[in-house]
């Protein structure tokens, strides 16, 4: 008798499915406590919700945020991804508070980053194209040169653009990659690395009364391409005057009318931007590119800054050719976080 109870005991409480499913509804039970039956479910979080659709608003108007103070526009576009955080934040302050206005409220800015940003939590990267290029702000303080030179020339990219170059960190740069790369042209404080012949070597006026751009033309075995590098001019976030960005916003136009002349069909742009896609400052460039990490990336592809990216100042973009893929390269001395993406030259296949 004493060993058929305690089968039955141990039958009884031993059962794995009843187990768990009685355990999960009990916390569910535990959760919904007081939501039931409380008609101040709706009335509570107001605040919330309207906070979850101003962020909604924010994000959806973004391109309406005057410019006239500070550049409040361009600066909430630099970092707009980064609103997304704040949609989970709400979203546990509307449990906390036992607030279906605002969870409900939490959906709009929710489905409004994902509009805009969703596309980018996917992997697009393909596995073809015949030409690697990379970029990359090797910084002027930057304390070892040569090391850069070698990371940045292991990631086997057939043409390399290299910003913020000085005089005396010249000669090292040309030494380092010397071996992997035939042909370079440095103009001011850009220069160009290719395995291909280079011709029609030029700086870019862009406004600011020495040389931070330049043009080639690279003759592939595909054809030739059209090859910008350029550094547009420092943005600083100031408490007086918000988000200066005057020099860089006139560099930016200067550099999308050089662009928009170009007579060769195909066309890279390398560089330092100082600023994102989503920047309407950029729009002189942007409107006639595309990025190819947007294109053929995966995630965001922040470059800046190195120790902890939070947003993708440097770009390649192009125009004529198709992106293939587009990914970020290991740290370096500098810091910013050298880019590479891979180009399909010939689309006539």
């Amino acid at each position: 008798m004493a060993q058929q109870a305690y089968m039955e005991e141990t039958d009884n409480g031993g059962s794995g499915p009843e187990r768990q499913g009685s355990r999960l509804r009990r916390l569910l039970d535990r959760l919904l406590t007081g939501w039931r039956g409380d008609p101040r479910i709706w009335r509570r979080g107001l605040v919330l919700a309207a906070v979850a659709v101003l962020l909604a608003l924010v994000m959806l108007l973004h391109s309406r945020i005057p410019n006239r103070i500070g550049n409040l526009g361009s600066l909430t576009e630099t970092f707009l991804p980064w609103l997304g955080l704040l949609v989970p934040v709400l979203l546990i302050l509307g449990l906390v508070r036992k607030s279906a206005t605002a969870l409900i409220a939490v959906l709009l800015p929710a489905i409004v980053w994902l509009n805009l940003f969703g596309g980018l939590l996917t992997d697009k990267t393909g596995s073809g194209g015949d030409l690697t290029v990379a970029t990359h702000n090797v910084n002027a303080d930057n304390p070892d040169p040569s090391g850069t030179a070698r990371d940045v020339a292991a990631s086997g990219a057939d043409v390399l653009a290299l910003e913020e170059l000085t005089s005396a960190a010249v000669p090292t740069y040309e030494k380092a990659l010397a071996g992997a790369y035939k042909y370079h042209s440095v103009q001011g404080t850009v220069g160009l690395w290719s395995k291909y012949p280079l011709t029609g070597i030029e700086p870019v006026d862009i406004k600011l009364g020495w040389t931070r751009a330049m043009r080639a033309t690279v003759t592939t075995p595909k054809g030739q391409v059209a090859v910008y590098v350029a550094h547009l001019p420092s943005v600083r976030v100031k408490m007086e005057a918000g988000f200066t960005a005057r020099q860089r916003d006139k560099s930016a136009d200067a550099l999308g009318e050089a662009i928009a002349d170009e007579p060769l069909t195909r066309v890279v742009l390398l560089g330092d931007l100082n600023g994102t896609m989503n920047d309407r400052a950029l729009n002189a460039v942007t409107a006639q590119m595309r990025s190819t990490q947007g294109a053929a990336g995966s995630g965001f592809g922040f470059s800046w800054p190195a120790s902890f990216p939070m947003a993708r100042i440097d770009q390649i973009l192009v125009r004529g050719v198709e992106p293939e893929s587009s990914w970020t390269l290991p740290e370096t001395g500098s810091d910013h976080l050298p880019l590479a993406a891979r180009v399909k030259v010939d689309t006539s296949s």
